[in-house]
């Protein structure tokens, strides 16, 4: 687990690359902040008291996700690639690797070049802008989730998300695990629970993850609707309202645009040659 001076640490460094490239980095603070022992995921290089080198392991089941950075001032000197090298027995179990850059980073690229990856995907990151907070709809609600909902969490993570079975549960067993059972909210329609939608709250930031409705009840504008309860949800309490959504998933792209959503910056994914 990190300790509140790394995190700190962590966070000033980040504020410094992005400030000096201009882009956004994706280190998934959600997780950072609530790291267990089970796994080393953080490696971290100091120079004397200051933090000049980061890069952590983010686990969504047997898929392992790869971000880090370096202080300007510390670049070319082969640290990130070092701290990479550390982390490499680290990813027991994986299945597979991505290493994630900022699809504006130069240096990211740059550092790509020298290890052995292919292009896999890219996501934006998309902020609402909407002008009015959206209306709630009678016909769909969101509930807080309940322990009795877990299996259906994990199935949603199956038939929407491609998890293995074993990948549903230890990723689900972990967030449990790591108390962000009260971030989940299930999505009810037609008096049956037919999908869920999980919202973490950072201060004045609020992010949706793991979106999903059964396939039998989509098409039917469910999943537009219990988006538009979220946002309307959040943005009444003033957050800010993000997601991410795969550049290819021309369905969750419309859907999100429709909804109020733009497009703030891009990350892309490289599958590593374990």
């Amino acid at each position: 687990m990190l300790r509140e001076q790394q995190l700190t640490d962590i966070k000033q460094l980040q504020q410094a690359v992005e400030q000096y490239e201009g882009i956004d980095l994706k280190l998934n603070w959600d997780m950072l902040s609530s790291r267990d022992d089970k796994f080393q995921e953080d490696f971290l290089y100091y120079d004397a008291d200051q933090l000049v080198g980061f890069l952590g392991l983010y686990r969504f089941g047997s898929k392992v996700e790869v971000c880090g950075m370096i202080h300007p001032a510390y670049r070319r000197k082969g640290i990130f690639t070092k701290l990479f090298k550390a982390s490499l027995p680290s990813p027991n179990g994986a299945r597979s690797v991505l290493l994630n850059t900022p699809g504006s980073s130069e240096s990211g690229r740059a550092w790509l070049r020298s290890v052995s990856c292919t292009y896999e995907e890219s996501e934006y990151l998309m902020r609402w802008s909407g002008e009015s907070v959206p209306e709630s709809a009678e016909e769909v609600s969101l509930r807080q989730s309940l322990p009795d909902d877990a299996e259906l969490k994990k199935q949603l993570d199956i038939v929407c998300f491609n998890f293995e079975p074993d990948e549903a549960k230890e990723y689900n067993d972990r967030l449990e695990r790591d108390g962000y059972q009260q971030e989940f909210y299930m999505i009810e329609a037609e008096g049956k629970t037919v999908g869920k939608i999980r919202i973490h709250r950072d201060q004045q930031r609020s992010e949706i993850y793991g979106f999903a409705v059964l396939p039998e009840f989509q098409g039917k504008g469910y999943g537009r609707k219990a988006l538009q309860q979220a946002v309307g949800m959040e943005a009444g309490q003033g957050q800010s309202v993000y997601l991410d959504v795969q550049i290819e998933n021309k369905h969750a792209l419309s859907l999100y645009t429709a909804s109020g959503f733009h497009k703030e910056s891009q990350q892309d994914y490289y599958r590593y040659q374990l």
